[in-house]
């Protein structure tokens, strides 16, 4: 049986064992041997992340997302089953629905809209998860990180690192996605403050993974605080912390700063740069860069779109 299977399987025995326990009697038993459940379920890395058939996976893991749900109905403070449904609701809507509405954009603009809101969607419940893990960790924080989001921070430690990482993930996902509504707009300073404060306790988390989410912060705009040098000094540091393995960070800076910067050359090679990657260099990322190198190549098929010719000089105004 393969590592997939296994997990699927697990899975599967799972929701077995969870129908008999919900009708079982005494809630004190229920519970006891639900929280082995989630603590079976969220132990180790995740499998997902090593695979190499994107279509298993998106079939595969709504099915996951729903039972750790189920299970957190019962476990509400059980804090490795929250980030596990933080970090799969952000890379499931980012993997298979985000992504999709940029595949299809070109064919049915409606639909792929319809897409990028139920990501949205998506990226504010994976949030609302890693919230609810911080707010057991540093009660109150919720509500403080968006007042003052640099102070409320200031009191998570190293072991919250992976913690912090998605939360920021999750809610900058959101961010990124909704720049036009301001009231999601308004909650960047939270997103910033919590990935910065990540970086501070461990910048080599994810191989680069905290640059890399910086990269695509720092691109939003001096308006909203950001700048794009840092955002190119934080591709850097995070190509070089991850050796080049990691096709997202390249994917990065093409999308948040070649394209707006209607930079065509840099947008080409960072696009390339992508594709070189080998997604069995680094078996852990393999699913992530196979994804990633898909949406690489369905942009450089749509370059002409993004990117606007120049007019010779003195042919306009005509």
């Amino acid at each position: 049986m393969s590592v997939t299977s296994s997990r699927a399987a697990r899975l599967a025995t799972a929701a077995i064992v969870l129908v008999g326990l919900w009708t079982a009697p005494g809630c004190s038993v229920r519970k006891f041997a639900i929280t082995r459940v989630a603590n079976a379920l969220t132990a180790g890395s995740s499998v997902w992340a090593r695979d190499d058939d994107p279509e298993l996976v998106r079939d595969a893991v709504p099915f996951a997302l729903k039972t750790f749900e189920s299970l957190l109905e019962t476990v509400p403070e059980h804090r490795p089953l929250l980030l596990s449904s933080c970090s799969g609701f952000t890379q499931y809507a980012y993997a298979f629905v985000e992504t999709d509405a940029e595949l299809i954009e070109s064919e049915s603009y409606r639909e792929a809209r319809r897409l990028r809101e139920r990501a949205l969607k998506l990226y504010l419940r994976g949030r609302d998860y890693c919230l609810r893990s911080l707010e057991l960790r540093c009660p109150g924080i919720g509500e403080r990180i968006l007042l003052e989001p640099e102070p409320a921070v200031a009191a998570c430690r190293e072991r919250d690192v992976e913690l912090l990482y998605w939360t920021g993930a999750a809610w900058g996902s959101a961010v990124s996605l909704g720049k036009d509504r301001p009231e999601i707009v308004a909650d960047l300073p939270a997103v910033t403050a919590l990935m910065r404060r990540a970086l501070e306790l461990d910048e080599d988390y994810g191989d680069g993974a905290i640059h890399e989410v910086l990269v695509v912060l720092e691109s939003l705009g001096s308006n909203l605080g950001g700048s794009v040098e840092r955002a190119r000094e934080h591709y850097r540091r995070a190509v070089e912390l991850s050796g080049g393995r990691r096709a997202s960070t390249h994917l990065a800076l093409a999308e948040s700063v070649a394209v707006p910067q209607q930079d065509r050359a840099e947008f080409t090679r960072l696009l390339e740069l992508a594709l070189a990657v080998d997604p069995d260099g680094d078996p852990d990322s393999r699913l992530q860069n196979v994804i990633v190198q898909r949406r690489a190549r369905h942009l450089l098929e749509r370059a002409d779109e993004l990117f606007f010719e120049e007019l010779p000089a003195g042919s306009g105004g005509d």
